[in-house]
This record gives C-alpha cells, sequence and structure tokens, in this order.
C-alpha cells in the first residue's frame, strides 16, 4: 500500500491507541479524535455494545469526513445477569472509584457457587465511512471473578477478572500478554480481518 489510508479512532486514551497502532498501524495511518480535529460530545444511548461502537463510529466519521472506528466494552458477570454489562463505566456511578466498584462486584457474588463466578470482558468495535457503510464485530475475554483484587497493571476491572488458565488476574499479567489474548485486541484483530476481506473482494 503506497499510501495508508486515514482512520480516526474514537478515544482519547493514549493506552488504548498503543494497542490499536499496534494491530492497525501498519496499514492506516490511524489518529485520534483530538489530532484529526474532531470534537464531539457524542450520547451513547444504544442498547448494545454493538449499537453504542455504531453510534460513536458513525458520528466520527461524518465529522472527520473519513473512515472512522469506536469500540464499547465493558465486563459481563453470568452471575449478576451480565451486569454491569454496558454500563460497566457507569456502575454505581461515573465517579465512583474502581476500588469500590471492584470490591462491591465481588460482595455481590460471594454466595455463588465457584462455577458460577464465569465473566467476560467484552469489546465491540464499529467502523463506519462517510457513505454510510458500517462493519461491527466483538471480541471477548473469558474468565471469572476474583475472590480478592489483585495486580498493579491494568485499569477499571483487571483486578478483579481472574484468569483461571493462567492463574493470575489481568491485572497481574504483562500489558503485552494482555493485548494478545484480550477483548480490545481480539476485536481489533477481527475487524482488520474483515476490512481486509472486504479490499480483496473490491
Amino acid at each position: 500500500m503506497s499510501e495508508r489510508e486515514r482512520l480516526v479512532f474514537a478515544t482519547g486514551n493514549e493506552h488504548k491507541m498503543v494497542e490499536i497502532r499496534a494491530i492497525l498501524g501498519d496499514r492506516y495511518d490511524v489518529v485520534f479524535m483530538k489530532e484529526a480535529g474532531v470534537s464531539a460530545h457524542i450520547v451513547e444511548d444504544g442498547d448494545s455494545f454493538e449499537a453504542n461502537a455504531l453510534i460513536k463510529a458513525r458520528a466520527v466519521s461524518k465529522l472527520a469526513g473519513c473512515m472512522a472506528m469506536a469500540d464499547d466494552s465493558g465486563l459481563e458477570v453470568d452471575y449478576l445477569g451480565k451486569m454491569p454489562g454496558i454500563y460497566s463505566a457507569r456502575f454505581l456511578g461515573e465517579n465512583t472509584s474502581y476500588d469500590i466498584k471492584n470490591q462491591v462486584i465481588i460482595d455481590m457474588v460471594s454466595r455463588a457457587k465457584p462455577e458460577e463466578r464465569t465473566a467476560r470482558f467484552v469489546c465491540a468495535i464499529a467502523c463506519a465511512w462517510p457513505d454510510g457503510r458500517a462493519e461491527v464485530v466483538r471480541g471477548t475475554f473469558e474468565g471469572e471473578v476474583a475472590k480478592a483484587p489483585a495486580g498493579p497493571n491494568g485499569f477499571g476491572y483487571d483486578p478483579i477478572f481472574f484468569l483461571p488458565e493462567i492463574g493470575k488476574t489481568s491485572a497481574e499479567i504483562a500489558p503485552e500478554e494482555k493485548n494478545a489474548i484480550s477483548h480490545r485486541g481480539n476485536a481489533l484483530r477481527l475487524m482488520r480481518a474483515r476490512l481486509e476481506q472486504i479490499a480483496e473482494e473490491g
């Protein structure tokens, strides 16, 4: 590809952009909304991760006049009916610390049987174009709710997301190891494969 196509990703999270550029940067000129001169307050009022990602991607694509991507992610705890789900960031209030959120979730599943502690991180990524076309994919990261928070890495619910096959929480593994298996990494790889398929189909 002689010249990479511009791709505006609807985020201001620098840690997220490192992962995005690692997976998509050799094929696309990936830029932040701020770098693209795009500023917007987007109301995410969809009823699913996919719907919210699509709302953001379409809004940014329209404003930027080029391909845009957005993601929506969260934690689903099966014992809690897949709560907090799409409300993960707003669970117990947006200004409530994750130390408190994490402990509340641990307390809420305290009576669950070991096999009932299953949980997953979900990430939906939407790609939209100014002509109205759009693609959406979903990536997941399976685990369970830990008995207690552990680990200095990551953020949000990482300290209580236990990975049985590794024997550690998501916050106890190195960022590079997490990126290789995470919900966002999986979704980004799925989206890249889908876009390559579209390009081949012409």
